[in-house]
């Protein structure tokens, strides 16, 4: 569905994105992440044909970005990370006058402008003038917008940005439901969990380059080469930690608050991890409980881009 070759995009010297390659395939919610200056609106301008990439191109359901801009538009519907309203339009006013620009006949738009505003939960919105809508309800619209040509890809630049906790759920569960119609979701954010929540792959980019790429589990087990292991013993800590120490793959065997608790770095796989624990029980270590700390997604993050240099 979209595949991007060798993307690069330069302004003088510095470089926004640096031979970028990947592949979304149809269907597939792709979530963006990266800090600001990343890249990811780059990427995302380009691939809406806003932006020409210096070298490098890439293809959005089979058509040229570069050579068929106009049939790459048809297919895609993009919301930038910053939009534009007219504040003096009704919502359903402003829905059909975007719905004529695509070239839709008036008979049709007035079937098809309740169902997206329903969609986006906006119907009870219809005759509201867009200057008095929240900002998570003009989110919201702006996204019927881009759904109006019924586009089998969505590029999404920040959607969430801004919102509050509830204006960001409703967001979700609007983007589960397109989902669930077969769209190609392509959306960037720099929180994580949001992504977590409603996306098949995700992409972490840093410096206009693409350091990790794959469904949230994939990227977790990037670092688990690595993990942090707590351990509870009933009695004989100092034992229980000696233990641990002269095996291999073990580091950092430190003492917690708690008088039978202590923590080490295992360098190692899930099945040798597995043997660890049989060899502590087999030397009697009275073991309470042995438990790999989970790597939140910010820490993932940190992870991941630590000594990628921005160019």
């Amino acid at each position: 569905m979209i595949e991007i070759i060798d993307l690069t995009k330069r302004y003088g010297t510095f470089t926004a994105l640096d031979s970028l390659n990947l592949k979304i395939e149809k269907g597939t919610v792709f979530g963006f992440v990266g800090q600001n200056g990343a890249g990811k609106s780059t990427t995302f301008s380009i691939l809406a044909t806003l932006l020409s990439p210096t070298s490098g191109t890439a293809y959005v359901n089979g058509f040229n970005i570069a050579k068929d801009p106009k049939l790459v538009r048809k297919q895609i519907g993009y919301m930038p990370d910053f939009f534009g309203v007219y504040d003096h339009l009704r919502a359903d006013e402003y829905l059909d006058f975007y719905g004529a620009s695509y070239g839709i006949q008036s008979e049709e738009r007035k079937k098809l402008i309740p169902q997206l505003l329903e969609l986006v939960n906006l119907s009870h919105k219809k005759d509201s003038y867009v200057d008095v809508l929240s900002r998570g309800m003009k989110q919201r619209l702006c996204l019927a917008r881009s759904l109006i040509h019924d586009p089998e890809v969505l590029i999404l630049d920040e959607p969430a940005s801004g919102l509050d906790p509830r204006a960001r759920v409703e967001m979700r569960e609007i983007l589960k439901e397109l989902k669930t119609m077969g769209k190609t979701i392509l959306i960037s954010s720099h929180i994580l969990p949001e992504l977590a929540e409603m996306c098949d792959e995700i992409g972490v980019i840093d410096g206009g380059k693409l350091v990790a790429h794959g469904t949230v589990a994939d990227i977790h087990k990037q670092l688990q080469a690595e993990k942090l292991i707590i351990v509870k013993v009933h009695q004989d800590r100092d034992k229980a930690m000696q233990f641990f120490e002269d095996q291999e793959k073990v580091l950092h065997v430190e003492s917690l608050e708690d008088e039978n608790s202590f923590q080490f770095v295992y360098k190692g796989e899930d099945l040798s991890q597995v043997n660890l624990l049989k060899q502590a029980i087999t030397h009697n270590i009275p073991i309470v409980s042995f438990k790999e700390l989970e790597t939140n997604l910010e820490d993932v993050f940190m992870e991941i881009t630590k000594g990628v240099e921005l160019t």
